[in-house]
Parts: C-alpha cells; structure tokens; sequence
C-alpha cells in the first residue's frame, strides 16, 4: 500500500472498529419484547411507570429515575426492571435524552453536557410531579456513571439526589476494548467521532470531558453511590475502572455474588437478576436480603 494512504485506511479502520465495539449488542436490545408498546406521538406508553399521577409512599419516598446508556432507549433498557420496581410500589420514571436526528431510536449518542441538562430538566418535572424531595437514580453505562456524575458535580444535581446506582458505569472513561485507546493514537479519529456521535467520544478514556468529569472527587457530599460490574464487560473497560473510591461508596461485582453469573455490559443492565436485586436493595438498604445465585428465583 502506498504510504500516503496508510493513515487514511487507519484512520476509517479505527474509527469502524471503535463504533462496532461501542455498538456491540444495540440491535439486539433496540428490540422491544414480543407485545411491547413502543413511543408514539412523542408519548411513552409503559407499563407501571411513567406514570404522572404517582404519588410516593412512606415506605418509598424517592421517585426512581432511570437512565439508559449509549445507543440505546428507555424501553429496551428498562423492560424489565421498570416494571418490577412499581410493582414494589415506586414511582419510576424514564426519559430518552442525547438523540441525533440521524438515527432515531438509538439515543444516548449527543454531548454529555448537553443530555446532563435533559436530565437536569427532567429531574425537575418528576420532582414537581411527585412532590418528593430528592429522586435515586438508577442508570446503564453512561446514565449509571459519567452523566448523573457530571449532574451532581456541576449542575447542582446533589441537591436534588440521594443514590446514584450505576450498573456497569463508564465512570473514568472506557478503553472499549482497546478500540478507545486505539482511537486516541490515530490521528482525526477523535474528531470525526466527535462531529458523528459526540456522546461517544466524550465517554473514551482521556475525552476533554472525562478530563474535566474526573478532575473533581469521584463523590459529592450527601448523595449514596452504589456500582454493580461485571468481570466480562466489554464495552465499560477495564471494568474496575468503574469503580468510585470515597464516602458513601459501595462497589460491587456480580461474579463476587454469584460465580455462575456471565452477564456482559448490556445483559448487566437489561435483564441480570444479580445485578437488579443488588439494586433494590441499594434502594432500600433497610430491608435488603442478601444476594446469592438464588437470587434469580426470588
């Protein structure tokens, strides 16, 4: 190969690669079970939450609010634990945030900054709604980790937060398998990605967002941080890189729960047992139940 074209071949190489490695598994996930209703007129139709009449109880005071991750939507997130949570007498509320125009269902993929005042919105409506206080946020990937962060870090959104609860969060930036840190050694990768899918170059390691996410303490006064990894993430990589040191920290890996648990990034947060019991009881510390492999049949 001539070696003018060397760095061009590169640089699409790096570029393909490191989306398919971010992307990995949306297909499968962007479709909604069998008997599913899916948005219409602007207008999410679920099933248990959403629900703008929802009033908390004393046994629940929190409104939840669910974030989904990258290249991904509210409803082939959260099918399955949003349901299971207002059956347990939540309000549970979600939103899809950082969309481009260009490719409608798969959100997640706008600037950081912009989406964390979606949420920042967002957390406003429910809270006006509710009545309540403060919200806990439960998020996948980016909604577990480096949004809700940037929100309580620089937004003000510790005021208005008790629990962060990330499943399988991108807290201090994703090699992505190697394609991350790939991409950062080709020259112009960073920037086409940037125009393309903005939300995913902010989340590699070494972004100038992460940069600044990261210059502040993992934590912020007053608000409970729960992570819930995987040992076979790999999206969110190295998965101990999700991992928050400072008060009010639990780290949890599933595997340390249950050994027959090979869930990856999307699975964690989809449909895992583990990881959705490991949630409900950072929800409601005061009537937690330990987690086991048995856990799946409770």
């Amino acid at each position: 190969m001539p070696a003018h074209k060397r760095p061009t071949r590169a640089l699409a190489c790096a570029a393909s690669a490191l989306a398919l490695t971010m992307t990995a598994g949306a297909a499968s996930a962007s479709a909604a079970p069998a008997g599913a209703k899916t948005e219409k007129a602007g207008k999410a139709v679920t099933s248990g939450w959403n629900n703008w009449s929802c009033k908390p109880s004393a046994a629940h005071p929190n409104p939840v609010v669910l974030l989904h991750g990258t290249w991904a939507n509210q409803w082939d997130t959260w099918f399955f634990l949003a349901p299971t949570l207002a059956k347990k007498g939540y309000c549970v509320y979600s939103l899809d945030y950082g969309k481009l125009p260009y490719m409608p269902g798969f959100n997640g993929q706008g600037p950081l900054v912009k989406s964390a005042g979606e949420v920042s919105a967002f957390v406003d409506k429910v809270l006006k709604s509710t009545g309540g206080k403060k919200v806990d946020i439960v998020g996948h990937s980016q909604g577990g980790g480096p949004l809700p962060r940037y929100y309580l870090n620089f937004m003000n959104g510790a005021a208005k937060v008790d629990k962060l609860i990330g499943l399988a969060p991108d807290n201090h930036g994703s090699t992505a398998s190697g394609f991350g840190t790939l991409a950062r050694m080709v020259p112009g990768v960073g920037k086409v990605l940037s125009l393309a899918v903005p939300g995913v170059e902010d989340q590699i390691v070494g972004s100038a967002f992460m940069k600044k996410l990261n210059s502040r303490p993992d934590t912020v006064p007053g608000v409970k941080y729960t992570v819930i990894s995987t040992k076979y993430d790999e999206m969110a990589t190295p998965y101990k890189s999700q991992q928050l040191s400072g008060k009010n920290v639990r780290n949890v890996v599933v595997q340390d729960l249950c050994k027959l648990d090979f869930s990856e990034h999307n699975m964690l947060g989809m449909v895992d047992k583990i990881a959705h019991h490991e949630v409900t009881n950072a929800l409601d510390p005061a009537h937690a139940t330990p987690t086991t492999c048995a856990s799946v049949f409770s």
